[in-house]
């Protein structure tokens, strides 16, 4: 995730270069055909292509409002799994008598569900957290965090058992896991349904069309400085596009998806320094983002 603006500009900015120079290109070759050769065909009138930019622009930012909220949520969902974790590792601690294994197994959550989410091979992370028989466990199964939470409420039930707690405590702590397991569907939701193809690729083809066929309009008034204003606004548009496109798939490996490697390590930090146990290190920002 970009965490300084001004990186967040250069890197959206560098994304469109190439349909920035294409389109550029395009202006200059209108311009020339008008200019020169005197195309008639090219005398379009403006009215059409100022109704098509105000819809395609309404468009843009229904799209882009929907991909955001796909991102927010994404974000609220993973606050919920953050504060259910440490939730968990104190009530394990204060409640059950402490036990440091359900600790670093909860530690080893996040970087699981980030594993699922962004379908990459697990963290190497999670060997450090489990033991041998819950590794195994959980990655013979399809779902490996939802395997997780099971053996975890199996090790709470086990324990609550050896130490007589009574059941009302139990039931608090497995009520953190059913917690963590909503925040994990809700994630998994937005994962598994991309956003409708209207919403997804018709924007970016008729800001594409919209681009070609600016010049078209505006040579006629700008002249043989059409490639400057048509660029400009083609740019606009094209970042709004990509702003969308990029917001749209929160779990992907991209400098504008959630932070979900530095999320894990803030809750592997807070679940294992109060049991005088060394977490591994934050990431380092790079290019102004967090991974």
């Amino acid at each position: 995730m970009i965490i300084k603006r001004r990186y967040g500009f250069s890197i959206l900015f560098k994304e469109i270069i190439p349909p920035l120079v294409i389109l550029t290109g395009w202006d200059c070759v209108v311009v020339i055909l008008f200019q020169i050769f005197h195309q008639e065909w090219m005398e379009q009138p403006a009215l059409p292509f100022s109704l098509m930019g105000s819809a395609l622009a309404i468009f843009l930012g229904i799209r882009n409002n929907a991909a955001y909220a796909r991102w927010w949520e994404g974000r609220t969902l993973w606050g919920s799994v953050t504060n259910n974790c440490r939730s968990f590792g104190r009530e394990v601690d204060s409640l059950l008598g402490g036990a440091p294994d359900l600790a670093r197994a909860m530690a080893a959550y996040p970087y699981i569900l980030k594993s699922s989410l962004s379908n990459n091979e697990p963290d190497a992370v999670i060997c450090t957290l489990l033991d041998e028989d819950t590794y195994n466990f959980v990655f013979s199964c399809g779902n490996p965090a939802n395997a997780l939470l099971y053996k975890l409420g199996q090790s709470v039930r086990h324990l609550v058992i050896e130490r007589n707690v009574d059941g009302a405590v139990h039931g608090t702590v497995d009520r953190i896991l059913s917690d963590l397991a909503n925040a994990q569907g809700g994630l998994e939701r937005i994962r598994n349904t991309p956003l409708p193809i209207q919403y997804s690729m018709l924007p970016n083809i008729v800001t594409h069309l919209f681009c070609i066929l600016l010049p078209l309009s505006a040579v006629q008034t700008l002249g043989w400085i059409t490639p400057l204003g048509s660029s400009i606004i083609g740019v606009l548009f094209q970042m709004l596009d990509r702003s969308g496109r990029n917001l749209q798939e929160p779990f992907r490996d991209s400098p504008h998806a959630l932070p979900m490697l530095t999320i894990s390590r803030t809750i592997e930090r807070d679940l294992l320094q109060p049991l005088g146990q060394k977490p591994h290190p934050m990431p380092t920002p790079q290019f102004g983002r967090v991974p």
